[in-house]
This record gives C-alpha cells, sequence and structure tokens, in this order.
C-alpha cells in the first residue's frame, strides 16, 4: 500500500494451508487494522467454498476473485446471486465450458455472454463487473503465443466499447514466464504492456505496485524490442530480446 497498491489481493491456495480457516483468519486481522482496511479487499481464490467463507467475514464491499462459465450457468448464476447477495464486486475469468479464451473474438464473446447473465439474471450493477481477460505468457517460441498480449489488448478496446461501465483487470506476471530469473526485464515489459493496454481501456492488474518502471524511463532500445514484442509487430526481435534477458 505504501508503494501504491490501491486493492490488497488475498490468497491462501497453498499445499499446506488449510483455505477457510486461513482465509477467515487473515480476513479478520486485516479488517481489524485501520491503516490496512483502508483499501478495498480482494478474496482471491480458484475454491468456491474458500471465497465464499472469505466473504462471510469481510467487512464493507469487497472484490471475489473469481467465477467464471467454466462450470456451465446453472453454477455461474448460483455463485453470483450469493456474491450479490453479500454486496461485493465480482472478477469473471474469460473462461467457458469451451476453455480458456485466447482470440480477441473468443473473450469478448464470453464477456458479452457473462454480462448479460448477471445484469439481467442476477441484477449485478455493470460496475460491479470486472472482467479478466487472460493475461498469457507471450515470447514463449510458438508462433500462436505471440498474440496474446495484442489480443487482450484489442479485446479491451471492444468490450469497453459495448460495456462502458464494466471494468478490465488481469494477472500481469503471466505475461513474461518465458523469462523467469530476468527481474528487471519482466518488468519492463510489464511497464510496456500496461501503457498500451490502458491506454485501451484496462482499469486494474495484480502487480508488484513498487516495482514497475516508469514507461518513460526504460532504456530506448529495449523499449523499442518490448513494444514489437508485446504489439506483436515484429515477431524475429525475440531472439533479441533473449540476448538481452
Amino acid at each position: 500500500m505504501e508503494n501504491g497498491a490501491q486493492i490488497l489481493d488475498f490468497n491462501m491456495d497453498d499445499g499446506m494451508l488449510d483455505g477457510i480457516p486461513a482465509m477467515e483468519r487473515i480476513l479478520k486481522m486485516a479488517g481489524a487494522d485501520p491503516q490496512i482496511a483502508a483499501v478495498p479487499f480482494m478474496i482471491d481464490s480458484s475454491k468456491w467454498e474458500i471465497l465464499h467463507a472469505g466473504l462471510k467475514v469481510c467487512q464493507g464491499k469487497c472484490i471475489v476473485n473469481s467465477i467464471s462459465l467454466k462450470g456451465g450457468e446453472e453454477e455461474f448464476l448460483e455463485q453470483a446471486n450469493i456474491i450479490k447477495r453479500f454486496g461485493a464486486a465480482v472478477i469473471v475469468m474469460a473462461f467457458d465450458e469451451e476453455g480458456q479464451a485466447t482470440s480477441i473474438e473468443g473473450k469478448v464473446d464470453i464477456s458479452r455472454r457473462a454480462y448479460k447473465l448477471l445484469t439481467e439474471k442476477v441484477g449485478i450493477k455493470p460496475h460491479d463487473i470486472i472482467f479478466d481477460l487472460n493475461i498469457l505468457t507471450i515470447a514463449t517460441g510458438l508462433e500462436e503465443h505471440n498474440a496474446y498480449a495484442v489480443n487482450f489488448i484489442e479485446a479491451t478496446k471492444l468490450i469497453k466499447a459495448e460495456m462502458p461501465e464494466v471494468h478490465i483487470s488481469g494477472g500481469l506476471s503471466n505475461l513474461s514466464f518465458s523469462f523467469r530469473g530476468a527481474n528487471n526485464l519482466r518488468e519492463s515489459m510489464h511497464s510496456v504492456f500496461l501503457y498500451h493496454a490502458i491506454k485501451a481501456g484496462m482499469d486494474m492488474a495484480i502487480v508488484n505496485a513498487g516495482a514497475l518502471p516508469i514507461y518513460d524511463e526504460i532504456d530506448a532500445e529495449l523499449r523499442d524490442l518490448l513494444e514489437k514484442v508485446v504489439l506483436n509487430t515484429d515477431p524475429s526481435v525475440i531472439s533479441a530480446l533473449l540476448e538481452v534477458a
């Protein structure tokens, strides 16, 4: 928070933890501290029972991360109704019964379908809907992965034009998994991606708030390489980026 985080994400998904009591305990501890409770809490888990337990102990308006159409519409609506009853906002993953959306069309179609269900059948306000459009790893060496970042950016533009009150989010670290260990390079890649994604309408991301370099302060040569990789204008520069890494 001192470094600029505006939401705190709580995730207790770990093999060594009993997720439900761990989530309940940390949310109670954080909620009792006025300095920490000054920002909204995001309850983050891949398990619905942990999210539900967190909702029961979270003070004020929180954000649930996340639900999706992966298990079908009936499960999606059931979970969304519980979230609405607790007054929370909700992150919806671009994931349906067919799997994770990677194309622009897939991201937009799933978001449109979820939006219709949430607003018309559950009654959740558009401004309480946050779409996570899947920030996926680029520069892996596989050609089909090269467009993942620009697909996110283009899908964001389309969704914001069609559903202007919703928010767009994503887990930023996924983008640069190809360069694990080269932290300076990874943070610069994140900054370049955010520069373009925010202009397209992205509102929030899971980031290390104190570690992001300022776009204009990134070395010009490196920034040029990263722009070409993120926007997929010249895939041949990936080899040059590997040398930098």
